[in-house]
């Protein structure tokens, strides 16, 4: 099994956590979302999955790290600021305290394809991939996870609908992204059709 795993080259610098005025509102979300279930730790094959991102106006992008879906409460310690990337070489530079997640260069292509967008949600939910897989865009099922094909199939998607909405990552199971002008604007998003789903 290779998910939530860091599948492009990381050069990781130990530093600083990030400031908390500029990740308050993805910890919120992201611990909102693991009481949901949404994000979380997989104990059977000992991985975290789902991943939140957001990208300050100075365009700097912070991510949750990697292998944090453990942590009741997400804070600053627990986040990673990107400081360099190239999608298509796979590699990816960061700082802060942890490693930043395995799907941050999807994330990334996502943030270059729709300059409006200020957050990512990325979430495992079998239901809502199944139901939404299809009728919602959806990356070919041949694309694996955290490859730059998918995240070079993500930014394609995104593009359709540059101001936020919800894709699935058909060869990502359970996989399932929502993207927004701002945290709670993805969220919502991505809430409503959890809602849907199950109602």
């Amino acid at each position: 099994m290779d998910e939530g795993v860091i599948k492009f080259a990381c050069a990781w610098e130990p530093g600083p956590p990030a400031p908390i005025e500029a990740v308050a509102e993805l910890c919120l979300w992201r611990d909102r979302l693991r009481d949901l279930g949404l994000v979380g730790h997989d104990v059977a094959h000992d991985v975290g999955y789902g991943n939140v991102s957001v990208r300050a106006p100075d365009g700097t992008v912070f991510v949750t790290g990697t292998q944090t879906g453990h942590v009741a409460h997400l804070g600053p310690d627990h986040i990673a600021r990107v400081t360099d990337y190239d999608i298509v070489t796979n590699r990816l530079a960061c700082t802060g305290p942890v490693e930043a997640s395995s799907e941050s260069l999807t994330h990334l292509a996502l943030y270059d394809a729709c300059p409006n967008v200020r957050a990512i949600i990325h979430v495992h939910a079998a239901d809502l991939w199944a139901h939404l897989r299809g009728r919602a865009p959806t990356t070919p099922e041949d694309v694996a996870y955290g490859t730059p094909a998918m995240a070079e199939a993500v930014a394609d998607l995104a593009r359709q609908a540059p101001l936020g909405g919800v894709l699935v990552m058909a060869g990502h199971p359970d996989g399932v992204i929502a993207y927004g002008a701002a945290c709670g604007d993805a969220g919502e998003r991505l809430l409503g059709e959890v809602a849907r789903v199950r109602s």
